[in-house]
């Protein structure tokens, strides 16, 4: 580690003392990459790892400098490995950025070709209104998780298979208490509802407010991993909420529901991404609204 410290102390040196144009633009790539990282990592639990680890390194420094050599000893064998737990620590944020860049340069399955499509878009986009309304009327619990750019299809392995159009009356019927499929989640994938009593994944935010039940969690716990759009009836109160990028939006009405829809299902989504716009674009969040 010592050696290391050398190597980088030296090439900081070389790069202070004979700067060229290379050694601007690595510069100037590697702070870019490192905000974009840190950005990725806001409002997130990362954000307290980087600094447990950032105040690890700092006394790390310290103890060699003071000459602590037990102290020393033991934080060396945790930062020669570093990678190691890099990974272990981070595996849900990396998998989270290595997917928006796999995101990058795909189209998205809900593309509004034509105006036939649009057409077809904007009927469904009724019905799935229709469904959330008549079930938050009636206090009926619902989850219903519309995917976007990443795949759900191991989420729809837990579930029953359904393979049919969407309509008001079958996510109605899906959700009623006591029958086989209101447990669970559906997934919709484009203009067709795959399946349904799916098993979703928990949040482990510590954050959440207490009076957001399991239904809440698992949506939030969706969101956190993938880029889907997951919309949730509470049984308690029939209020609607919707969750996205790992933030939830409450008391959503039919005007909010439809513009929400509209843009999943608009004329927004028809141009794919690319990895510049990844890059240079701001990644926006909803916040918790109570």
């Amino acid at each position: 580690m010592q050696q290391f410290w050398r190597q980088l102390t030296s090439l900081l040196w070389s790069i202070i003392s004979r700067p060229t144009i290379v050694d601007v633009l690595d510069i100037a790539v590697v702070a870019f990459l490192l905000y974009k990282l840190l950005m990725l990592a806001k409002d997130t639990r990362a954000t307290q790892v980087l600094k447990g680890l950032g105040a690890l390194f700092l006394l790390y420094w310290i103890s060699d400098w003071l000459g602590f050599k037990a102290l020393n000893w033991i934080l060396q064998l945790v930062v020669n490995s570093g990678a190691v737990v890099l990974v272990v620590l981070f595996q849900d944020e990396l998998r989270r950025a290595l997917e928006h860049i796999g995101r990058a340069g795909t189209a998205s399955r809900l593309r509004a070709a034509d105006k036939k499509e649009r057409g077809v878009s904007a009927g469904v986009i009724e019905e799935i209104i229709s469904a959330l309304v008549n079930l938050s009327r009636r206090r009926v619990g619902a989850l219903v998780v519309i995917e976007r750019k990443t795949g759900l299809q191991d989420v729809i392995d837990t579930g029953t298979r359904i393979d049919a159009e969407i309509s008001a009356p079958l996510i109605e019927n899906i959700f009623e208490p006591n029958t086989p499929l209101h447990d669970g989640a559906v997934i919709i994938r484009g203009l067709r509802i795959e399946a349904a009593a799916c098993i979703l994944t928990l949040s482990q935010d510590t954050g959440i407010s207490r009076e957001l039940g399991t239904r809440h969690r698992a949506a939030l716990g969706v969101s956190e991993m993938t880029d889907s759009v997951t919309l949730i009836v509470s049984e308690e109160t029939g209020i609607i909420s919707m969750a996205r990028g790992g933030r939830l939006t409450r008391y959503l009405d039919a005007a909010g529901l439809r513009q929400l829809l509209e843009e999943i299902y608009g004329e927004e989504n028809t141009a794919g991404s690319s990895l510049f716009a990844l890059l240079f674009s701001p990644k926006g969040r909803h916040g918790v609204k109570k």
